[in-house]
């Protein structure tokens, strides 16, 4: 075998001993042709595209409501923004009646669907959303994703033993054209028993000791649709394919307290953790007589690498706040910020 031989081999078979970057664009080389045949009319840009190395991150850029008319337009649905960096739209299934563990479950409890979409300063927008459909609806939805080119980034589930049977789809784009992005998820939400738009219940106070519950966890909590909420962000700057998400999007630990009758809740919780607190959380969580649900990944490039863990709990709502408190205390988040 002449010496160019041996290179052509290498070449098409690389060694076990080649480096991790070379390894990493021969691997790219060879997807390309299958990749070049998938459909993306929302002009997906590939994960680590904008930058790989910190100083080559893509920062979000602060935008206002009528940045994204066109989105709401193909969308069918009104948004709001959050800290003037996040469009946000919620699409709860108000459609379903859910009960878990003999218990009606509240859409604002654990079955609203909401998308976000976030500009960044090369001129690209992220979608990262959690959609809610039903056993039914799965497949059909899925392939509109497809169809369109959002990928899925989790499938799973926040509840035991529901009826009817509920997934959660976490879906993700970046292009663009976050127009297309929206017609695509339009389509695909066309294609559940999504309603549209639907005005909010009047705000009404919740039977709960919210200032005991506030006071259990360190966190200044809000009501949403009879629902309270305990929102915390990760401490850490997070990123997603070069991406720098902006704190509350993707990384949140979120404790929802459906009241029960006096004084009682039904908590529905999400913690967003690194490697090493995943079995400090997970004791914690089953030491504060909650039920775990899922630990899963929400996201495919996230860094640092995170995890989730769904559970349920129900007791006295100032109870289990201060049951669940040590799970926060193992983990690094603050209370989320306003907006």
């Amino acid at each position: 075998m002449t010496a160019g031989d041996r290179e052509r081999q290498q070449d098409t078979y690389p060694s076990p001993r080649a480096s991790a970057p070379r390894r990493r664009v021969l691997a790219a080389a060879a997807l390309a042709p299958m990749l070049a045949g998938t459909p993306s009319s929302a002009r997906a840009v590939a994960p680590g595209a904008p930058g790989e190395a910190g100083p080559g991150l893509v920062e979000p850029v602060h935008t206002a409501l009528s940045d994204w008319t066109g989105v709401a337009q193909a969308l069918g649905r009104t948004g709001e923004m959050k800290r003037n960096v996040m469009y946000h739209t919620g699409l709860p299934r108000r459609d379903l009646r859910v009960v878990s563990r003999r218990i009606t479950i509240k859409p604002s409890l654990a079955l609203g669907s909401h998308v976000s979409f976030v500009r960044y300063a090369d001129g690209s927008t992220l979608l990262m959303g959690d959609v809610v459909v039903t056993e039914r609806e799965l497949q059909k939805f899925t392939d509109i994703l497809h169809e369109h080119g959002i990928q899925q980034t989790a499938i799973h589930k926040h509840l035991l033993s529901q009826t009817p049977d509920i997934w959660w789809i976490h879906v993700h784009a970046h292009g663009h054209d976050p127009v297309a992005i929206a017609r695509g998820l339009r389509a695909a939400f066309d294609s559940t028993g999504t309603p549209g738009p639907l005005p909010s219940d009047p705000p009404q106070p919740v039977d709960l000791d919210t200032d005991g519950i506030d006071a259990a966890l360190g966190v200044k909590g809000a009501t949403d649709d009879g629902i309270y909420k305990s929102i915390f962000v990760r401490r850490e700057t997070v990123t997603d394919g070069g991406l720098v998400l902006p704190p509350g999007l993707g990384s949140t630990s979120a404790f929802n307290f459906q009241p029960l009758g006096g004084g009682w809740a039904a908590v529905s919780g999400d913690c967003a953790l690194i490697a090493k607190e995943v079995q400090d959380v997970l004791v914690a969580l089953r030491r504060a007589g909650a039920e775990l649900v899922e630990l899963h990944n929400h996201g495919l490039t996230d860094e640092p690498r995170l995890f989730f863990t769904h559970f349920w709990a129900v007791g006295d709502g100032v109870g289990l706040a201060r049951a669940l408190r040590p799970a926060v205390a193992a983990t690094n988040v603050v209370p989320a910020g306003g907006g």
